[in-house]
């Protein structure tokens, strides 16, 4: 594997190796770019997966310490846990559902198309729709999203089907397996889907895209990938002429610092303004790329919620791939169902673990063992609307707990906006409607798992004063620092987010080698950093 010198100040240092940092990683290599990419995590080799769930999650979750504070049901349910996020090469993608929806216009106009939503922070995205299209059919080829470019459609399994026969009762019209991000037939030289049914255990029939059989070889491929893994960010460093000029990481042998000419941070919405709040300098006291004040504000998820129905017969949603299923009626804009924005109804499958673990929080009694009783006749739908963004919602460092290496552990507060609650109660219902109109015979609302989506604690904005990047994710305040997660997302939007990551990285990549951004300058002017 290729090696750097930690003095070799003309590499671009990405700290993250999940869709966006892979993505960026790739790019780059291949335009001749040298890269040097921090995981936090291991490699792990798909045939290492393990299908059991409670085992899988010990081996892919980033179980470091974080808390959970605010109005939301997860400061309750999972306070120690409030995200769902992978820790290895690839990140959160080696669990990833697998869905795929394009952003919508009215989307990234939310300011513009929904007015004033008091108790927002609502702005337009600094980045059109119309920039995203080809960058968006590029992500598709990437992962051999199905439905697309004459890729073909995943075949339905039972919870599809009784997902699909539903939303027809009811009058819906937009309802299919996809866009899925895994192979129905051989593509890219990963096979077709085994329709196996344990991909969020990660996929060891390598069907399912992510950055570990895709992206990250075929950047190794290169000879110009210096992947380390088992690397954690732990700083990033300011030169005297105000650029990146370095990244401090810890490993099994202990601290080091990588020089480097460009710094991408792709750690995910949570641990990316954790990282830029731990490198505050003197020149930057409250956290790199924050003059704005706005870094770890805005955080949002998704607005979600899941909703299981019993039948009188055999479902065994757990039989091929999980989420291969989405209802998209709901996502339009139409305030006069109370609310902004939309939400995607989604097929989503649990292992008994899970199922029994977020169907009823604490469960217990007669009741809750008769659901779990169910299991192998219940059909699942999880709701993923658009949430609105407060500047009070917020990843903050904590003053009270420390982890492993003695920094603050990242605080994650979040209070659910009233448009959030309406659009949750309109979900619930129109998935209940859709059961009962294929014969449930009892339903149960369950509340938000972990999150898995996680957005916008390094917000695009054109102004600086709005937000913490540009619309190419550049740092307003440090030239040369870049984000390349969904922390650059502006508003949530209701689509599942790892699609428009890739497709915003993949601009971001046209950029930076086309102004020459990440150019080394002379080392003269680029000794030393300050504290």
């Amino acid at each position: 594997m290729t090696g750097y010198s930690h003095d070799d100040d003309d590499v671009a240092v990405i700290i993250g190796s999940g869709p966006g940092g892979a993505t960026l990683a790739l790019a780059l290599v291949r335009a001749g770019r040298k890269v040097v990419l921090l995981e936090a995590g291991p490699w792990i080799d798909p045939d290492d997966f393990v299908n059991d769930e409670r085992i899988a999650y010990q081996q892919l979750t980033w179980t470091d310490p974080r808390l959970a504070t605010g109005d939301w049901s997860l400061a309750r349910d999972f306070p120690a846990s409030p995200a769902w996020m992978g820790k290895g090469v690839g990140g959160t993608s080696l669990f990833w559902t697998g869905l795929t929806p394009r952003f919508k216009r009215h989307e990234v106009r939310a300011a513009s198309t929904y007015g004033r939503v008091p108790g927002t922070s609502l702005r337009d995205w600094p980045v059109d729709l119309d920039d995203l299209d080809e960058r968006y059919e590029e992500a598709e080829r990437a992962m051999g999203t199905s439905h697309r470019q004459g890729r073909p459609p995943m075949p339905a399994n039972n919870n599809y089907k009784v997902l699909a026969n539903g939303a027809k009762a009811i009058g819906y019209e937009h309802y299919a397996t996809g866009p899925y991000a895994t192979n129905v037939e051989p593509y890219d030289g990963r096979p077709g889907t085994l329709q196996d049914g344990f991909c969020q255990q990660g996929d060891k029939s390598r069907a399912k895209w992510n950055p570990s059989v895709s992206e990250i070889p075929k950047a190794l491929a290169t000879g110009l990938l210096d992947l380390r893994t088992e690397a954690r960010a732990v700083q990033i460093t300011i030169g005297r002429d105000g650029r990146a000029d370095g990244v401090v990481y810890a490993d099994r042998t202990g601290l080091h610092r990588q020089r480097a000419a460009l710094v991408s941070v792709a750690g995910n919405a949570i641990e990316t303004p954790r990282l830029l709040l731990l490198s505050a300098t003197t020149g930057h006291p409250d956290g790199l790329a924050n003059s704005s004040g706005l870094v770890g504000r805005n955080y949002m998820r998704h607005t979600t919620g899941v909703v299981y129905a019993e039948f009188p017969d055999e479902v065994h949603m757990y039989r091929g791939e999980p989420m291969a299923g989405i209802v998209n009626d709901e996502s339009r804009h139409d305030p006069s169902r109370g609310f902004a924005g939309g939400y995607y109804l989604e097929m989503i499958a649990q292992g008994l673990p899970s199922f029994s673990t977020f169907m009823e929080p604490g469960g217990w009694g007669p009741e809750f063992t008769s659901k779990i009783e169910a299991y192998t006749r219940t059909a699942a739908i999880w709701i993923c609307g658009e949430d609105m963004p407060q500047e009070s919602n917020r990843v903050t460092l904590s003053g009270a707990v420390l982890d492993d290496l003695g920094l603050p552990v990242p605080e994650v507060h979040y209070d659910d906006h009233p448009n959030d609650l309406a659009m949750r109660r309109h979900g619930y219902e129109q998935a209940e409607k859709l059961f009962r109109a294929v014969g449930a015979v009892r339903t149960t609302r369950a509340p938000a798992m972990p999150s898995g989506h996680n957005m916008g604690t390094a917000r695009m904005s054109d102004d600086p004063a709005a937000g913490v990047v540009d619309g190419y994710g550049r740092s307003h305040d440090i030239p040369n620092l870049f984000v390349s997660d969904g922390s650059l997302f502006t508003t949530s939007a209701a689509a599942n987010p790892t699609l428009t990551i890739m497709a915003l990285v993949l601009r971001q990549a046209d950029h930076i080698l086309t102004t020459g951004v990440a150019d080394r300058v002379p080392a003269a002017t680029r000794e030393g950093a300050h504290r």
